[in-house]
């Protein structure tokens, strides 16, 4: 038997009145429910989805596509009836990729598939030729010895396997993400991964690194899976040396912006629930489950909202964030700007998981609004979404506002074919399953109309969650 939320064992032992208890009214769970159908036969995100993907393609933060996807957004927002849209200035180191390629030169010659990483600076003229000093994870690469790295290329080679909450991402993402930096400080050459992916097509993944202010840097990639085993093989047979050329690295400053639309709530529209994806993407594919998914979903579970006869109670707000890929930019300049406002962020999520189904709702609320959450697991539960027993933090670009106290739900996708084509040129629309997609839509349609009309908060506060996670 399901253990009683504290909430309610709260106020049954009179520690808790009734109006601290945060409800959903009855005629609000009628409508949810009537909006979640809707959207299961709603193709409103796999046409904004196709028309994103088609008409503005890859969208590498700061390039070529950069303010066509923000035109895109505004244009979309404003179609779609959004009462409100804006964009918030999003500024950011520019990064170009040009040219990049590997091979092996000795003592069997054969070409790499490779991609550069997101702020790894070019290779000298010629490039970089150099032995191959390989590990198998980054804690083997953070007791290595300097005497054995410097001069060298490094390569590290650490497989993730897939599961249904992509925990594996946890082994690839530091390694592509801090490993650099270790192999810089170690006086490596160079810095080559496995890429950080599930999948055995010859498509590396590409990512971002992250150098430390004032430390070395060194041209650092990713070689596809199949050509990590082939560096693997040649290793076993004796030293190995590998030729890594890369044009790329950082042209100064660019400033981007946060895309905002907004339904106006009828009664308290200073206060709003939250959701939206990233516009940016990497620039191998055109994007489509990181995160064009996330950006149409939110558009249209907000537009089904607004096309009601009544407008719901309190706002709900749309955001296609800037440059999550790179470092959260988007994410941190909607937080510092809109600070001061926490308390009225009632609720948030952001799609940033793929389009595939979601099966789990994790929370970071307050305990008197557990009842609230119960009812939208009612309404969520015949989609077939589960209830996650860690807390929530909202999502990559919502973390730095839940950080600074707003309450948060984490929506799991199905990661199992996720990071076959997460960051790879394999990134494109016919991997979205159109029924999965509208799925999500119709989980965050219900549960943002719920929150929207909801009877009491979530414990949106100033410093209110700040100790609180995600439990992917």
């Amino acid at each position: 038997m399901r253990a009683l939320p504290c909430a309610l064992i709260a106020l049954l032992t009179g520690s808790v009145s009734a109006a601290e208890i945060t409800t959903i009214p009855d005629a609000a769970v009628k409508q949810a429910i009537a909006l979640r159908d809707q959207a299961l036969k709603d193709g409103q995100a796999y046409a904004l989805l196709e028309s994103l993907t088609t008409e503005v393609g890859p969208r590498l933060a700061g390039g070529v596509n950069d303010e066509k996807a923000r035109n895109w957004a505004i244009a979309q927002f404003k179609q779609l009836g959004f009462d409100k849209v804006w964009s918030e200035p999003v500024t950011f180191p520019k990064w170009v990729r040009r040219s990049e390629s590997a091979s092996l030169v000795a003592p069997f010659p054969q070409p790499l598939a490779v991609t550069a990483l997101g702020y790894s600076p070019a290779t000298p003229k010629g490039g970089v030729t150099a032995p191959i000093v390989m590990f198998n994870s980054l804690d083997a690469l953070k007791a290595a010895k300097r005497d054995d790295v410097k001069g060298k290329i490094v390569f590290v080679s650490a497989r993730m396997k897939p599961h249904r909450d992509g925990h594996d991402y946890g082994i690839g993402s530091p390694i592509r993400s801090r490993g650099p930096a270790i192999a810089a400080e170690l006086g490596a050459a160079a810095y080559v991964l496995r890429s950080a992916g599930t999948d055995s097509h010859r498509l590396p993944h590409t990512g971002v690194t992250q150098w430390k202010e004032g430390g070395p840097r060194i041209p650092a990639a990713a070689v596809s899976n199949p050509d990590a085993d082939l560096i693997e093989a040649a290793l076993r047979r004796g030293s190995v040396q590998l030729k890594l050329q890369l044009d790329c690295g950082i042209e100064g400053d660019y400033t981007g912006a946060n895309v905002i639309g907004e339904i106006t709530g009828s009664e308290k529209p200073d206060e709003v629930v939250i959701m939206g994806g990233h516009l940016d993407s990497w620039d191998l594919g055109t994007g489509a489950i990181d995160d064009g998914a996330g950006v149409s979903i939110g558009m249209a579970a907000g537009a089904l909202i607004g096309h009601l006869p009544q407008a719901p109670r309190r706002s709900i707000r749309v955001v296609a964030f800037a440059n999550e890929e790179a470092g959260l930019y988007g994410g941190k300049a909607y937080a510092a700007a809109h600070k001061q406002e926490v308390s009225k962020h009632v609720l948030g999520s952001e799609s940033d998981f793929g389009s595939d189904r979601i099966w789990r709702l994790s929370a970071s609320v307050k305990p008197e609004s557990l009842p609230a959450i119960d009812k939208m697991m009612q309404v969520l539960a015949p989609l077939g979404v589960e209830r996650g027993m860690g807390a929530g933090n909202g999502g990559p670009d919502l973390s730095p506002i839940h950080a600074e106290g707003m309450a948060a739900l984490s929506l799991t996708n199905d990661g199992t074919r996720y990071f076959d084509y997460h960051h790879t040129a394999d990134d494109t629309l016919d991997k979205v399953d159109p029924e999965q997609l509208a799925q999500n839509v119709a989980v965050y349609v219900s549960w943002a109309y719920m929150a929207a009309q909801a009877d009491g908060d979530f414990g949106s506060a100033p410093g209110a969650f700040k100790q609180n996670g995600d439990d992917d």
